[in-house]
């Protein structure tokens, strides 16, 4: 009988211990498989989606590093089912970008690899853009904004600013143009050109044989904007720099240029001589005049032309040559004006240059004047200044008419989908592209399709109107980092995955939204290649080497060879479908090599793939780097008004011949 009982108790205990058993291996179970899907979603950071609708704080952090806020014409149910075409797609197993790229413990994991600086930029610009997201999706950012907006309206911008030596050098050198120039202002500058110094590695200076110092006296002044984005500079929206001693020429001369982007476009050169007569003016007044050399006869006539003109009796031209305006040791006036063409500059009362306007800047991004080098700055004074404040117009350029909105995307594959790299702020780039090439006939029949990829801006203002700007057109994909010019390169590789896994393309296309793209004479182009796979098309740079000094050094930690695979320039190119699959493919593997040249990146790419499949590279200088050439493909550094003169020259003349303006 006792062994009866101690055998029930024995099965009692038996059934206990399996129950809790079983309750352990439910609560294991729920456990895994909350890990299952929520570790997932915390490092993944890609998950694409197509969505107008603001989701909430824990979905669009844990899911998306890009978001698409784009194609509201689906209900969220639909919406859902559209954004995985493939049927062997989860949304719960689906990795778009690697956590390896965004998740924190796992860049603090990476510290001595060779792109260890590049992923702790990431891993910074995540979660800075986390946090901006965060604080959009609460309301706190627009709170903010229409406070800071109140305030602004309450206290005007001033109509003059004046700045005293003192207060200058306190300042760091810079004068702080509160609300940008217009057309009209001036500023005029009063300074003296320091003396000649010893120089032993001056970029300028002429190298000497024996191994002499160098003597050396040149001074800057810069029109800077608005900080664009996270990590880069202040745009020069004008560098006037003039070399009194030292220029490679052995001559004094003058140099205007403009930054934008953090790429430095052509100089412009004043070297002694007058602008030719054929070339083209600025608000009517030459680029460069002339100024007396020591290699001419110190007129703009010739002896010979002026006797011969006195045997023949014609009156003689009085000509004035002067000295270069700018003597060591000697005061001097500066005027800088805004025209309506460009800025001139004059110098104790005398023109010297003008500089045409270049693409991508508006007389309100100059918020900031700066001089450095060679040069004790007297006074600044700014005159004619607007009185109301820019940030006011955020979206002046912008044209909400449902005519420029993006249409649906397509239910099946596309020859083309054309990825377009821009910035938060720029509203009218995009609104000229919207209106320029994207009203090819063939975007409206769905045979190719286009997207604006725009990261996080500094300014909370602006992120504002841009998700404002998204939601109208349906053309942005938000991409919720920190905006920074080192990471254009994750940009690239969201086309590339927005292209092969949203819309099912053909062929992908990289351009910027300052390039404006013939898309029937870039698909005629791609049309001739022997092979649709394996395709990588664009104005290919061979041999080139990477810079170890200067603004644009490479680091050999950054970049150990010392040669860059061949590379298309990254104003426009385009790359076949299995390659931009194979990118995302070693991307989400954590195999994929990134650097901050996003074009130089995808020549890295395409070399590693083409070291086990064959690749057809497809060069042309059609593909234009600087500027336009007749008979182009793309043409960069294209302004919001010669997009449009691009477009209407197309329309009217059929030829894609370039526009001059600015």
């Amino acid at each position: 009988m006792g062994s009866m009982k101690r055998a029930k108790f024995d099965s009692l205990i038996s059934m206990s211990r399996f129950r809790s058993i079983q309750v352990l291996l439910g609560l294991l179970f729920l456990y895994l498989l909350f890990v299952s899907f929520e570790i997932p979603l915390v490092l993944r950071t890609g998950l694409w989606l197509e969505s107008s609708e603001v989701e909430s704080t824990e979905t669009l952090i844990s899911n998306p590093i890009i978001r698409s806020v784009n194609d509201n014409q689906f209900s969220r149910k639909e919406k859902e089912k559209q954004v995985f075409r493939s049927p062997a797609r989860k949304m719960g197993e689906y990795k778009k970008i690697s956590g390896l790229i965004f998740d924190e413990n796992a860049f603090n994991s990476v510290s001595k690899d060779e792109f260890s600086e590049l992923h702790r930029a990431a891993r910074d610009a995540f979660v800075l853009g986390k946090k901006f997201l965060q604080e959009f999706e609460s309301g706190k950012t627009r709170s903010e904004v229409e406070n800071r907006t109140m305030n602004m309206a309450s206290e005007p911008c001033p109509n003059s600013v004046f700045v005293s030596m003192e207060d200058f050098l306190k300042k760091g050198n810079l004068m702080v143009i509160p609300c940008g120039l217009s057309l009209g202002s001036h500023i005029t500058v009063v300074g003296t050109p320091r003396l000649a110094h010893l120089e032993s590695e001056s970029r300028i200076a002429l190298v000497k044989e024996d191994g002499e110092n160098k003597m050396v006296s040149q001074f800057m002044m810069e029109l800077q904007g608005l900080k664009a984005v996270d990590g880069e500079d202040p745009p020069k929206i004008l560098h006037f720099n003039p070399r009194i001693k030292g220029d490679w020429s052995g001559r004094p001369v003058i140099e205007q240029n403009t930054c934008y982007r953090m790429q430095w476009a052509s100089a412009q050169r004043c070297e002694g001589w007058r602008s030719s007569v054929d070339e083209e003016t600025v608000d009517g007044q030459v680029k460069c005049e002339k100024w007396i050399r020591d290699d001419d006869n110190h007129s703009e006539e010739s002896r010979a032309t002026w006797w011969l003109k006195r045997l023949i009796g014609r009156t003689k031209k009085v000509t004035v040559d002067w000295p270069y305006p700018f003597v060591e040791g000697k005061l001097f006036v500066l005027t800088l004006s805004a025209g309506l063409e460009g800025y001139h500059i004059n110098v104790d009362g005398r023109h010297v240059s003008s500089f045409p306007y270049r693409p991508g800047f508006t007389l309100e991004d100059a918020t900031g004047l700066f001089l450095n080098g060679d040069i004790d700055v007297h006074s600044i004074f700014a005159a004619s200044l607007p009185t109301s404040h820019p940030s006011f117009a955020q979206q002046r350029n912008l044209e909400l008419s449902a005519k420029w909105q993006a249409p649906p995307l397509p239910t099946g594959p596309v020859e083309l989908f054309v990825g377009i790299l821009s910035a938060g702020n720029h509203f009218a780039e995009r609104m000229a592209v919207r209106k320029s090439w994207l009203q090819l006939g063939s975007i409206k029949s769905m045979s190719f399709v286009a997207r604006f990829f725009v990261a996080m801006h500094a300014r909370k203002e602006v992120n504002v109107e841009l998700m404002k700007e998204a939601d109208f057109f349906g053309d942005i994909v938000i991409v919720p980092y920190m905006d920074n010019y080192d990471l254009v390169v994750l940009k690239t590789v969201a086309i590339c995955e927005y292209g092969v896994r949203t819309v099912a393309a053909k062929y992908i296309m990289k351009c910027d939204d300052d390039t404006f793209v013939r898309l029937d004479a870039v698909m005629n182009e791609v049309k001739k290649a022997p092979s649709a796979r394996g395709l990588y098309i664009g104005n290919i740079n061979y041999h080139h080497k990477p810079l170890r000094h200067g603004k644009w050094a490479v680091t050999y930690e950054e970049w150990p060879e010392e040669h860059y695979p061949p590379y298309a320039n990254g104003p426009g190119y385009i790359v076949s479908s299995d390659i931009a699959q194979y990118i995302v493919s070693d991307f989400e593997n954590h195999k994929l090599r990134l650097f901050k040249m996003e074009d130089v990146s995808m020549g890295t790419w395409v070399e590693k793939y083409n070291s086990s499949r064959p690749v057809h590279y497809v060069h042309s200088l059609k593909f234009c780097q600087f500027g336009c050439i007749e008979g182009y493909f793309t043409a960069h550094y294209q302004s919001p008004r010669q997009m449009i003169c691009l477009w209407r020259k197309l329309q009217h003349q059929g030829k894609p011949h370039c526009c001059n303006m600015r």
